[in-house]
């Protein structure tokens, strides 16, 4: 079969995808990625080859910064490579309107990796869910808004659509948390599995670990250290100033990555040392708790290795995945208010023993999980499927192992 991996190029949504693609690879699948050119040596490390989106007109249209304006463009793209590739499938990331309408369009099945969290409406149950943000309900609409205004800005309009229930799933939307991470009592979409984590990162080059090591050793006075995750903004306020507060004279030091956050501002006295860095693994490993917006790969990453989180969110699926996460135990959120201090609140969260068992515990089940062989499962299954009449797909695709 031949399969074209065709997520955002950012790394929070890339590297899950290609894990998912070095196990279809693995199985005897050809498989190639379609990514912005700046994403071609991550790419090239995971293994496959990369068709870059902007020699297919997809400039920007891969990009996690602008995939709400950019649909038509990707879908373009999309439709362009995978004829290039004569791509029997594809795989995309969540959020890609643009992939599954080319899907719909070449009439091939489409994979969507999803984040931590189901981010829309569940088939049942969930009442009385807490709302840190939106509801559901609101981002649903929403998104099927979008989805619709590209399916027609793309002249598909006038075309039986491929699912006439829940086009946001694709054939198949794997989500890469646990349960746990749902509502109690929820139930989710048909379509909709739990696959695990998909955890896979480039590796860091030569020195570059080491140089980081030391100097946490050295300048920062060997100091516990706290992990600094941050994500966008959207307009949130920014976690600057008290980090610079919290880690000036206090009990930790802090690995900040910059991640898609703009304007660092790290004071001159902090024990801060800013890093980007397209991978994340060692430095958590290194850490005793993380600090992050609340974005799916920081989560995923703090729990794999056991790590108690602080989470500290803005927009999009960061308000959701927080609550998650503080309803199954394993993070505490900044309230980001002047009469909460946060170095005080790392503390805390740093000697609550119940926090960070219950880390543990959630990680090992995360870790247990063989999550690129479940996702594989389920995109071969899902090719299975296409053969079938389509009113009877959705009985063809069976839960992960």
């Amino acid at each position: 079969m031949k399969i074209l991996l065709c997520p955002l190029s950012d790394g929070g949504y890339l590297y899950p995808v290609l894990a998912a693609g070095r196990e279809l690879r693995g199985r005897g699948h050809h498989v190639s990625v379609l990514a912005r050119s700046s994403a071609g040596p991550v790419v090239a490390e995971a293994g496959l080859p990369c068709a870059v989106a902007e020699d297919f007109g997809g400039h920007r249209a891969f990009s996690a910064t602008w995939w709400g304006k950019t649909g038509a463009a990707q879908y373009r793209a999309v439709l362009r490579a995978a004829r290039a590739a004569r791509a029997d499938l594809l795989v995309t990331s969540v959020l890609c309107n643009g992939a599954l309408l080319a899907a719909e369009a070449l009439d091939i099945p489409v994979a969507v990796v999803g984040l931590s969290a189901h981010l829309w409406d569940y088939r049942s149950g969930g009442d009385g869910e807490p709302h840190l943000g939106r509801t559901r309900e609101s981002r649903t609409r929403d998104s099927l808004d979008l989805h619709a205004a590209t399916r027609e800005e793309v002249g598909l309009t006038g075309r039986a659509p491929r699912w006439a229930h829940d086009p946001l799933l694709g054939d198949a939307l794997l989500l890469r948390g646990d349960p746990a991470l749902e509502h109690p009592g929820a139930e989710l979409p048909e379509r909709v599995a739990h696959v695990g984590p998909l955890s896979w990162e480039p590796e860091p080059r030569q020195g570059e670990l080491e140089s980081v090591e030391e100097h946490l050793e050295n300048a920062g006075g060997g100091k516990p250290v706290v992990y600094v995750h941050l994500g966008r903004f959207f307009g949130g306020r920014t976690l600057w100033p008290r980090l610079n507060e919290a880690f000036t004279g206090g009990p930790f030091q802090a690995v900040v990555e910059q991640g898609r956050s703009t304007d660092p501002a790290p004071a001159p006295e902090a024990d801060i040392l800013l890093v980007r860095k397209p991978w994340m693994g060692p430095l958590v490993e290194a850490a005793d708790l993380v600090l992050a917006n609340g974005t799916s790969a920081p989560v995923l990453s703090a729990l794999l290795r056991g790590r108690p989180l602080v989470l500290s969110p803005n927009g999009s699926e960061q308000p959701l995945l927080t609550g998650a996460c503080v309803r199954a135990g394993v993070a505490v959120r900044d309230p980001k208010t002047p009469s909460v201090d946060l170095s005080a609140l790392l503390e805390s969260v740093s000697r609550d023993e119940g926090l960070r068992s219950r880390a543990r515990a959630l990680g090992d089940r995360l870790a247990a999980a063989d999550g690129a062989a479940r996702a594989a499962d389920i995109v071969e299954r899902v090719a299975q499927a296409s053969a079938i009449p389509k009113e009877n797909h959705e009985y063809a695709i069976s839960r992960p192992r």
